[in-house]
């Protein structure tokens, strides 16, 4: 099963998070967001393109979004998510109070 999540800065559509079932992720600019030059990248390390970006493990940039140590496994626990899935945690927690102007918003599987 192959999991996304909307990308939002300041709530308006900056990308879309895919996790590849075979292991990796996608993130791939909004089209609109990509030409509209008053919108900056969401991360230094992603900055805005039109080609996808690719990678084995979750980008670091969502990866340091997710809570760390006794919290992370609080919120597991709580949860009912394994503390290992990193996509899964991200999909729950990252929908409001986040550190910084990114939220992310999960794609149901009949949206996509």
């Amino acid at each position: 099963m192959m999991r996304k999540a909307q990308v939002l800065r300041n709530r308006i559509l900056a990308g879309e998070l895919t996790e590849i079932p075979q292991g990796g992720y996608i993130f791939r600019y909004d089209e609109a967001y990509l030409q509209d030059p008053s919108l900056p990248a969401i991360s230094l390390t992603l900055p805005k393109r039109p080609q996808e970006y690719r990678s084995e493990y979750l980008f670091p940039f969502f990866f340091n979004m997710l809570s760390e140590g006794v919290n992370r496994n609080l919120q597991s626990r709580q949860l009912k998510i394994d503390e290992n899935d990193y996509f899964g945690l991200l999909l729950a927690t990252a929908q409001y109070d986040t550190i910084g102007a990114v939220t992310l918003q999960p794609i149901k599987e009949n949206e996509a």
